[in-house]
């Protein structure tokens, strides 16, 4: 077979083995997330492949006699083939963390200690296992690490033999201290821990924990945690931090700010100085009280920001429930029902697909205005209120217990509604379509 010179190379074939080697390489060594990268940026492989086309038949072009670059059938069978691999790489690692790998073993951890100042900076790095902080003694302040190791093996013997090897070591880095998993075998996750840590009493503590509950309590630092668990932390002076999946986490008594994020199930913050924001996706009930610098919440369909305390902050999948603040509420949101009952400063909210009920037991005093779409919008004032209201329903009806307020409708089934109640009230704007908007007065 001879040549062709006027068939031009095409360098697909090399880009694709070079990048997959790259995130095959960080994947081994750094952990790199191949199969959730992959599962949302693999049309970049088609965008890469139709780019370097483009450039093959521009350059064919400028030559005489040069035959422009079309999609071979060995650089599809290519990318199929990578594509393929990934998969079983992640389908390995996947059916290797679920399939039964024996019976846990537990044996004692021997207790390690290491004297710290009463302000130490400390980070806890643990595989498998719980998590109990609490803080010790003020007089000597220390860093104490007791509890269980875990193994999990087909013998005893086996077990035995790897537990003698592993242990918790304190090292000190500077001002900085670290508990950490020691011995040739803690990298695997046939070993956990299950850890009693003192520290004290105004610890800065980080912990970063693969798989397991964590319980913290009484500490004077910030605090951060990172987990794959149920979290539980209570009666902190300083930050909160919270980053978790897959557990519920209850957050109480914090004399700071408080931060959740991530994703799984319940979500409970109470009695917080400062202010605080979930951020996340949940399925189970996110409620809050007593926050005193008021709340923000923020999901892939939601924006909400209360600027004050409140009596009660309920949100369940599909439904909102708020009520009793003094301060401004700020929403964007979607296919959520909402319910908002005596919220006396300035109101905005945009939403759709979900039905809005507002009602206030004293006259309104700031601005309130609700834009909604294919859904209904309904209003409660006491009668003795005062206020301007602006009301447009498209392809909707308006129904209002208050009098002396016009209304005009359309052919086409639209309808507006204007008009002062009293004197020298807030302004009410109210929007919505495909619904209804009804304004009623309270008793």
């Amino acid at each position: 077979m001879t040549n062709d010179p006027t068939r031009r190379g095409s360098v697909f074939g090399a880009l694709v083995l070079i990048l997959f080697g790259i995130l095959f390489l960080l994947h081994a060594y750094r952990g790199f997330p191949l199969g959730q990268v992959f599962s949302r940026w693999w049309p970049l492989l088609l965008i890469l492949l139709g780019v370097i086309k483009l450039m093959e038949r521009a350059g064919s072009s400028s030559q005489p006699g040069a035959r422009p670059g079309y999609i071979r059938g060995r650089e599809v069978l290519l990318i199929l083939a990578l594509v393929a691999l990934v998969g079983i790489v992640v389908g390995t690692e996947h059916l290797s963390g679920q399939l039964p790998r024996g019976n846990v073993h537990s044996f004692d951890l021997a207790s390690v200690s290491r004297s710290a100042p009463l302000d130490a900076h400390v980070t806890l790095r643990n595989g498998r296992g719980s998590i109990h902080v609490r803080p010790g003694s003020a007089g000597q302040p220390s860093i104490i690490v007791s509890g269980r190791k875990n193994v999990t093996t087909w013998t005893e013997r086996e077990a035995s033999q790897m537990a003698e090897r592993a242990s918790i070591e304190i090292a000190q880095e500077g001002t900085a201290y670290e508990i950490r998993p020691a011995g040739p075998d803690t990298r695997e996750n046939r070993i956990g821990f299950d850890l009693e840590v003192e520290v004290p009493p105004n610890t800065s503590l980080t912990i970063r924990s693969t798989k397991g509950d964590i319980d913290v309590s009484d500490l004077g630092g910030p605090l951060s945690i990172s987990a794959h668990g149920d979290v539980d932390v209570r009666n902190i002076r300083g930050d909160v931090s919270v980053e978790f999946t897959g557990g519920d986490t209850k957050v109480s008594g914090v004399e700071g700010d408080v931060r959740v994020s991530g994703s799984g199930s319940e979500v409970e913050v109470l009695d917080v100085t400062g202010s605080a924001t979930i951020q996340g996706e949940y399925y189970s009930p996110i409620h809050a009280e007593h926050i005193a610098k008021g709340i923000r919440f923020v999901s892939r369909r939601t924006d909400l920001t209360l600027t004050q305390p409140f009596g009660r902050f309920e949100i369940r999948p599909g439904s909102f429930e708020i009520a009793d603040s003094a301060g401004n509420l700020t929403i964007s949101t979607r296919e959520n029902d909402l319910s908002f009952e005596n919220i006396t400063g300035r109101v905005r909210v945009d939403t759709r697909n979900g039905d809005v009920h507002f009602r206030l037991a004293a006259p309104p005093k700031e601005e309130i205005e609700i834009t909604n779409s294919s859904a209904s919008i309904a209003v409660t004032f006491p009668s003795s209120a005062a206020f301007q209201i602006s009301a447009d329903c498209h392809s909707c009806d308006i129904d209002s217990e208050f009098q002396g307020l016009r209304k005009t409708t359309t052919s086409s089934g639209d309808s507006h509604l204007e008009g002062s109640v009293g004197s020298r009230g807030p302004r009410i704007t109210l929007k919505t379509s495909y619904g209804a908007i009804s304004i009623h007065k309270g008793t």
